[in-house]
Order: structure tokens, then C-alpha cells, then sequence
């Protein structure tokens, strides 16, 4: 059985008895992410935590996570030990370094890790080597879990390789785009609805205002796939594009994609200096200081907009990713998003997974949900359509629910990582100014076409 293929989006209801559709055969389509959004701020935390999994008193798990979700994990650490009497000993990682370290650590024998925090992307590479387990059986004989109640429109991604479950999702990553409504107003300017409005939003203010140090958008083209490959995402989906064919033939040959690199291309020089240098890290205290009118990025910069540490508190708003060219249907690209896996290598196989159903748990992932300044966005149904998240964050919940209803998946077949990086580079070389976007993304496509037949 092959990986899971990219179809044309699908609109997924959200709703508790929602169908979960498996994707079908091939290669699988097509984040940091909202959980990558971090700003260094103290946790505030909820106060529900899930039952005790059981006592591990004595017992050791040792986790590698991404190092934008260090402040959920300390939580994560603190309330894991006081439920089940174990140790947690927390190790974070780079987002762009959790494949590598992953492997390596399997690979040569260290086994120094129970558990990862994984790039969904990566989750075919990184069961075909052999680094992560297989839990499909502990998923189908545990009811606890609720497998049904994750987000059908993620779920099966996140997830599957070759119809067999390698992690449950932790963080549910979807981009919208927010704007500054008070700037927006000084130039009588709408929301955009295409990117073409998007380009001229951006040129409109920062023409008037760029002098003074306030910009159209923040552009995140910072050479790591995970973050420039989140923009070209954005703008693929909305001109109606794919990543792969209905085949799994690279497809960055069509005339959308060469339309979603063009949009790159066209709003750069209105956008935060310099796009090659942005990532969210740079972008997010940009718009929640009011030095940027429009940012596109996961749903949790809603908590962060009406957060101790924004100045625009009530000058905001969030609407769904523009469309252009021919397309008029909105969807949400799955940018980034993270899930836990037990490690092949790990020396307590139980306790790990313990500490993946207790993480991934409708609520504790509801706790974090609702604590201000964990980047976690929604994984589950429940959560999403719970009264104390819409209380919590109304708008990002509306946001989320209409994102998540249609998806934009990246691809996640064993050459995904590679293939996405080669993207990043020829994209990076386009904003440099070395290369136009046509011929970036024909050299874009030949090296697809070079990896998937190598």
C-alpha cells in the first residue's frame, strides 16, 4: 500500500461523528508552526490535567522535543511526573534538526530517547528507517485514546505510512492571515480576499508608511523549508495548486505554481527587510508591535494579539488565505504541525507510550489549548468545539474551525524532507534575485523529478 495521495481539497466537516476519509493510494501531498510561535514568555496554565495513566514511580522517560515547544514540555514534564511518579528528562531540539537527531540517535545504537516530537512531513521518512514505532495496534486497543476525536482533517496526514499509525498529532498547524485593523483603516483598505489585494495592501502601506518603519507583511523567507515553504504554501493553495499529481509526479511545473512564486516574488519588496532573513521569530513581536499590517501564520497568534506582551490589543482581525488566478476556493495549507512517537530505540516501550497518550489526551490537549502562550493549536474535535476554547480565544476559534474544515497537506512520502528543502533552496535563490520565478520553479521540478527517480 502506498503513501497517502494528494487529492483536490476536500471540505471536511468538523463535527464529532464526521467520517474520517483515508487518503487514498500514492504518494502522500501536499509548521514554525503554531506550536512553533513561541515568544519566551511564562506559561500560564489551565488547570485540568487527564487521569493517571498508571504508577511509573522509579522509571525514566527521556523526550526530545522541538525547541519552540519548550514551554508546553516543562508542563508537559512537571504534570507527566506528578500523575505517574516518573522522571522526565526533557531534551530540546532546532525544529529543523528533530529528523537528523532522531535518526542518528537510532541509527548508531545510542537509544538515548523514549519519545519524539516529529514534523509531519517527516513521518514516512522517519518510519521507513525504522526510527519511530509502529502504534497502530496500541491505537486500536485503546480505547482511552479516542482516535475518532482527533480532527479528521489532519489526523490521517499526521500520521499514517502505508495504512499503518506511527504518532499521535500534538500540535495542529493551519496558517490564516491576520491584519492590523487600525492600520488597515488609515487607508480605507478590506481584508484581502485575493492576493492580488494582498500585494496591493502591502505596497499601499508601506509606500506611505515604510519610512517610518511600519510595513504592508512580514514575508517569512528565512532558507529553512519549514518556514519559507509555509509561504509558498499559502500562495500554491490559493492560486489552486499541488505539490504532487494525482500520481505523485512533482507538479511545481503548472501555471499556479509558477503564479504562487511570482506572488512571492511581487509583495517582497513592500514586506518587512529582509524576507530572506525572516522567520517567525522575527515576524511575530513585528505585528504584535504594530510594525506590520498583515501576517500570515498559525491560528495561536490570535492568543498572542490579545496577550500582556501586544500592543494591538483590539486592532486585529483574522480571515481566511486569499485565493488567485482562476481559483476562488479558499483552503488551509497544513503548515508545520507536530506529533509524538515512541522511538524504536526507546528502553521503556511502555512508559513511552504512556507519555504519548497522556501528551496527545483530549484533556490535556485542552489545557494547553487554553494556556496562554503554549503555541499549541487544535488537534482535536472536542477541544476545538469546546465552550472554554471559544471563550478563551473566540476569534482564533472561528479562524480554526472554517481553516480545518478544507486542507492543503504537504507531501509526507519517504523523500518528502528532501524534496521540500530542494524547494526552500530554489525559492531562496528566487528572492535573492538569481533566479526568476519561472525558471526557479522548472529547476524546482527537475529536482523533484531527480529525487523521486533516484
Amino acid at each position: 500500500m502506498g503513501e497517502p495521495s494528494e487529492q483536490q481539497p476536500t471540505n471536511w466537516t468538523i463535527t464529532r461523528t464526521a467520517t474520517r476519509r483515508r487518503l487514498l493510494a500514492g504518494a502522500a501531498a501536499g509548521t514554525l508552526a503554531a506550536g512553533i510561535g513561541g515568544t519566551g514568555r511564562r506559561l500560564a496554565a489551565q488547570e485540568a490535567t487527564p487521569a493517571s495513566p498508571g504508577d511509573f514511580s522509579g522509571q525514566t522517560l527521556r523526550f526530545m522535543i522541538i525547541q519552540p515547544h519548550v514551554l508546553t514540555g516543562d508542563l508537559l514534564k512537571s504534570d507527566f511526573e506528578a500523575a505517574t511518579g516518573a522522571t522526565v528528562e526533557l531534551t530540546a531540539v532546532e525544529y529543523d534538526q528533530v529528523q537528523q537527531r532522531a535518526t542518528l540517535d537510532v541509527q548508531s545504537g545510542a537509544n538515548a530517547f523514549d519519545v519524539f516530537d516529529y514534523w509531519y512531513p517527516t513521518v514516512s521518512a522517519l518510519a521507513d528507517q525504522e526510527v519511530i514505532q509502529d502504534l497502530t495496534d496500541f491505537i486500536e486497543g485503546n480505547a482511552a485514546i479516542a482516535p475518532d476525536d482527533f480532527i479528521p482533517s489532519i489526523y490521517d496526514i499526521y500520521t499514517l505510512h502505508q495504512g499503518r499509525r506511527y504518532g499521535l498529532p500534538y500540535d495542529g498547524d493551519t496558517h490564516v492571515l491576520f491584519y492590523n485593523t487600525e492600520i488597515f483603516g488609515r487607508y480605507d483598505l478590506a481584508a484581502p480576499e485575493t492576493w492580488d489585494d494582498f500585494l496591493n495592501a502591502a505596497r499601499t502601506i508601506t509606500e506611505a508608511e515604510g519610512a517610518d518603519g511600519v510595513y504592508g507583511c512580514a514575508l517569512q523567507g528565512f532558507q529553512a523549508a519549514i518556514i519559507i515553504g509555509s509561504s509558498y504554501a499559502n500562495r500554491l493553495a490559493g492560486f489552486g495548486g499541488s505539490f504532487l499529481d494525482a500520481e505523485g509526479r512533482p507538479a511545481l511545473d503548472s501555471e499556479a505554481a509558477t503564479q504562487a512564486a511570482q506572488a512571492m516574488l511581487d509583495v517582497a519588496p513592500y514586506a518587512l527587510p529582509t524576507p530572506l532573513e525572516t522567520a517567525f521569530d522575527q515576524a511575530l513581536p513585528a505585528f504584535l508591535s504594530g510594525q506590520i499590517a498583515m501576517m500570515e501564520f498559525w491560528t495561536d497568534l490570535g492568543v498572542y494579539a490579545e496577550g500582556p506582551d501586544s500592543q494591538i490589543q483590539g486592532q486585529w482581525d483574522v480571515v481566511q488565505m486569499p485565493v488567485g488566478g482562476s481559483n476562488t476556493t479558499h483552503i488551509a495549507p497544513l503548515n508545520a504541525g507536530f506529533c509524538f512517537a515512541v522511538s524504536s530505540g526507546s528502553q521503556n516501550p511502555d512508559l513511552a507510550r504512556a507519555f504519548v497518550q497522556f501528551a496527545t489526551s483530549p484533556d490535556y490537549h485542552l489545557k494547553l489549548l487554553t494556556s496562554t502562550g503554549s503555541g499549541i493549536d487544535p488537534t482535536r474535535v472536542s477541544a476545538l468545539e469546546s465552550a472554554a476554547y471559544q471563550e478563551f480565544a473566540p476569534k482564533v476559534q472561528q479562524a480554526a474551525a472554517a481553516a480545518l474544515n478544507g486542507v492543503f497537506p504537504w507531501p509526507t512520502n519517504p523523500e518528502s524532507p528532501a524534496l521540500m528543502q530542494a524547494l526552500a533552496d530554489e525559492l531562496a535563490l528566487m528572492l535573492q534575485g538569481n533566479k526568476d520565478a519561472p525558471t526557479a520553479m522548472a529547476d524546482a521540478q527537475a529536482a523533484w523529478e531527480g529525487i523521486l527517480e533516484g
